[in-house]
């Protein structure tokens, strides 16, 4: 995968824990997709070098 394609995965699930965490309570899924959010960052950072 491309560091542009794992950005842009980090990114919506970013958003997608943003608006869960504003409007849902959906207990423990919240957290995994930030968790899975942080990994694709650091993956992308630890590729890109």
């Amino acid at each position: 995968m491309s560091n542009r394609i794992l950005y842009q995965i980090a990114v919506v699930l970013i958003v997608f824990w943003f608006i869960g965490f504003l409007g849902f309570n959906l207990g423990g899924l919240i957290h995994i997709l930030l968790i899975l959010a942080v990994i694709s960052i650091l993956l992308s950072i630890i590729r890109g070098r």
